[in-house]
């Protein structure tokens, strides 16, 4: 007779302030530190986590650290103390009537996910149905003066990294693009605007073609697929899509308008490790390859996205690169590090590591329990 899962017996919401080693340039502002939600769900002696990958200002999408803690602290938490979940689609029924808010809803998704794949005793990526014991990797590099990001390319590229990425920005594009190719000739390089241009740059983006990238990441608006679909008519390098896809419906949309040939899943933008699984499927059957994008996770969330890699369609290297390149200590025991561009997946069950407890209380900003 198989085992029911028991009740949800206890969770906890911390709010954590993770300080970066460098700060952190993008299109849309610099980045000194990751705060984020953290939820632990706790049932049969067992733990699951997962963190919250929004901001504390809606600069990437429109969700927000406070308005994360207040909806899995006020709503979603109380509503599943004491209630027995047969497996994750049941959570996610639980969570559907709340629309928007992917982000928020992910956590608490992803942390059950951590700690059914536990009770049944099986690593999260076996259990999604991924194989192998490392995943292939790459680094994101912010945007700064080209001389410096010349030299943190060549220290990369010796580190064995399988992809560099680019963050670039109007005014920060042809230039660095010359100096970098002109250094790498042979390096798998792509770029990412976080939707810093519009059509009328195309005296610009049509210049991206001559630099050999694998894919140009979400040069356009956040929530655009229509002018993707142009601007993919256009180029002959990839456009590969991230903040315009919230949901297996955007990929569809996307897919079928030709407006991606290339999609990053990050897992808390599209709502949780189910719905990032539809995405993946989808995208193979377009033969349309996946990678999975980073948000300076910690080694909690980096955990999650290591697993969800291991599916098959993830054929492009992730932002999943060592965690000791922006925390001088991690909140997990386990050192999440590349070696050669390829990340070992934590082994054990479910995303297989474990809080740092002393490191994470010192980091910790507030808690809140609940108990059935």
């Amino acid at each position: 007779m198989t085992r029911a899962f028991p009740p949800i017996e206890r969770a906890e919401l911390r709010l954590v302030r993770l300080p970066l080693i460098n700060p952190f340039t993008i299109s849309t502002g610099t980045m000194t530190e990751r705060v984020f939600p953290l939820v632990t769900l706790s049932a049969d002696g067992l733990e699951g986590y997962a963190e919250g990958v929004m901001d504390p200002l809606p600069d990437f999408l429109e969700e927000t650290v406070a308005g994360a803690m207040d909806l899995i602290g006020e709503t979603v938490l109380p509503s599943m103390i004491g209630r027995r979940f047969d497996n994750p689609a049941a959570v996610e029924r639980l969570l559907s009537p709340w629309r928007g808010n992917r982000m928020a809803l992910a956590t608490v998704e992803m942390a059950f996910w951590d700690l059914w794949a536990k009770w049944l005793d099986l690593p999260l990526g076996r259990l999604i149905g991924g194989a192998g014991e490392a995943i292939d990797v790459g680094v994101s590099l912010g945007i700064g003066p080209i001389d410096g990001t010349l030299e943190r390319v060549e220290r990369h590229v010796a580190q064995g990294y399988k992809r560099i990425k680019l963050k670039i920005m109007p005014g920060h594009d042809i230039a660095l693009l010359e100096a970098v190719r002109a250094a790498f000739p042979d390096v798998h390089l792509s770029v990412d605007a976080n939707s810093a241009y519009r059509l009328s740059d195309w005296a610009v983006l049509g210049r991206l073609d001559d630099f050999r990238l694998d894919y140009i990441e979400q040069p356009l608006t956040h929530d655009d697929i229509a002018d993707h679909a142009v601007l993919q008519g256009r180029l002959r390098t990839p456009v590969c899509l991230d903040e315009s896809i919230r949901s297996a419906g955007h990929a569809r949309r996307a897919l079928t308008a030709d407006a991606t040939r290339v999609i990053n899943i990050k897992v808390g933008r599209v709502g949780g490790i189910a719905e990032a699984i539809r995405i993946h499927d989808l995208a193979a059957a377009f033969d349309v390859p996946v990678w999975c994008g980073g948000m300076l996770e910690s080694g909690i969330g980096r955990a999650h996205n290591i697993h969800l890699s291991t599916l098959p369609n993830f054929r492009k290297p992730g932002d999943t690169s060592s965690a000791s390149r922006y925390f001088h200590r991690d909140i997990v025991v386990e050192k999440l590090e590349a070696t050669d561009g390829r990340m070992p997946v934590p082994e054990g069950p479910g995303i297989g590591v474990h809080l740092d407890r002393d490191v994470l209380d010192g980091v910790t900003l507030s808690v809140r329990s609940f108990a059935a």
